[in-house]
């Protein structure tokens, strides 16, 4: 089974410890991952905004730079979902690749078959699913069933856990008001659970509800589910 990580330029320029944690994750669970040096931007912001011909390129190139391998994973149901649902729609030949291309929890139940990962967290989470994992990839209760089995942590419900956090990606920059008040709205329901992280498996989420904490003085922290999942008992203790 050959596997290629797909770090996403988001974890690539501002969140490597995202990708790190799923190399090393998955390398514990005994699978090889290669890191293609030609993958670059899905392209997503690009078509969200419009610009559907000079996507093109980026398509390609994703297309033929993964063409070996058979499964693609990254730490990102929003890219995951336009390499699935969107890239079909550009290039015809990228019907090959979108099966390929799988979320991390997706990869870890579906694939692997595992739910416990041997992960050690001993912390208070609430989980935020994103709009593309849940809407666009379904990824139901996969990350919720692998937070379950983590040692140590003590999954908290999120209130309103279905309603966008406001990032929406482009969103975000064209209707900031709008924006950050769906976010504060996210952040409050989080600070109601009481928890101490709020897990997300989506790093833009993370990044604009991170923002909205920090510049409210929140004592929540945003992680990303990956590295919560790569946690073991040796590295915290460290």
């Amino acid at each position: 089974m050959r596997v290629a990580l797909f770090a996403t330029c988001v974890n690539d320029a501002l969140y490597p410890s995202t990708a790190i944690a799923t190399v090393r994750l998955l390398e514990r669970l005994g699978v090889k991952v290669d890191f293609p040096q030609a993958q670059t931007c899905c392209g997503q912001p690009q078509y969200n905004s419009g610009y559907r011909k000079q996507v093109e390129p980026l398509v390609t190139r994703m297309v033929n730079t993964l063409a070996e391998y058979d499964y693609v994973v990254t730490p990102s149901g929003s890219c995951a979902a336009m390499v699935r649902n969107h890239y079909p729609r550009i290039d015809v030949k990228s019907t090959e690749l979108a099966p390929r291309m799988l979320e991390l929890t997706e990869f870890l139940v579906d694939v692997l078959g595992v739910e416990d990962v041997g992960a050690y967290y001993p912390h208070t989470v609430t989980y935020h699913p994103s709009c593309h994992g849940l809407r666009m990839l379904g990824l139901g209760e996969r990350p919720r069933r692998l937070l379950k089995a983590v040692r140590g942590l003590t999954l908290l419900e999120l209130p309103a856990a279905d309603e966008c956090c406001g990032f929406g990606g482009t969103f975000a920059v064209k209707n900031p008001d709008v924006s950050a008040a769906m976010g504060a709205d996210k952040v409050a329901h989080a600070e109601e659970t009481g928890a101490e992280v709020l897990c997300g498996a989506d790093n833009s989420c993370l990044m604009h509800l991170g923002g909205l904490m920090r510049r409210s003085g929140s004592a929540l922290r945003p992680v990303h589910l990956a590295e919560i999942l790569a946690s073991t008992e040796q590295e915290v203790a460290r």
